[in-house]
């Protein structure tokens, strides 16, 4: 018998070359769907946040507490950094600004606009941070 005979039917090693070859691809797939989730997760926390802001302002508005735009976004940033959103303060920027068309009679309409870079974990491959924002109107009564 030839040493090329018995070189092909030789399989020690075979697993760790497919692993070789294999696992890379597999460990940034399950990154990739960890990132999603992540930037999933941070698009539903900017939801969350400009409605529990937007909420803040109607209710101080109701009883005579009139906000102005400064504290309705440091109530946005507060509630952003801290349980359970927990987003970084150094990648988050929040706007109040009062729309430039009033569309409602008798009302105050401000626009929330938040962005946020969400942090990668997929640098490995090129892949940079994800920017994305979230805005939404926000119209108070008794102005």
């Amino acid at each position: 018998m030839m040493w090329t005979d018995r070189l092909k039917r030789d399989e020690n090693g075979a697993a760790t070359v497919e692993f070789a070859l294999l696992g890379p691809v597999m460990i940034t797939l399950m990154l990739g769907v960890l990132q999603v989730g992540i930037a999933m997760w941070s698009y539903n926390s900017l939801r969350a946040i400009a409605s529990d802001s937007a909420r803040y302002a109607v209710i101080n508005y109701q009883t005579s507490s009139k906000l102005n735009n400064s504290q309705i976004q440091q109530f946005a940033r507060t509630t952003a950094i801290s349980t359970p959103y927990g987003l970084n303060d150094a990648q988050l920027t929040i706007t109040v600004e009062n729309a430039t068309t009033q569309r409602v009679t008798n009302a105050k309409e401000l626009t929330l606009s938040i962005n946020y870079t969400v942090p990668t974990l997929l640098a490995i491959i090129g892949v940079g941070d994800i920017p994305m924002s979230f805005s939404r109107p926000i119209f108070v009564i008794g102005t």
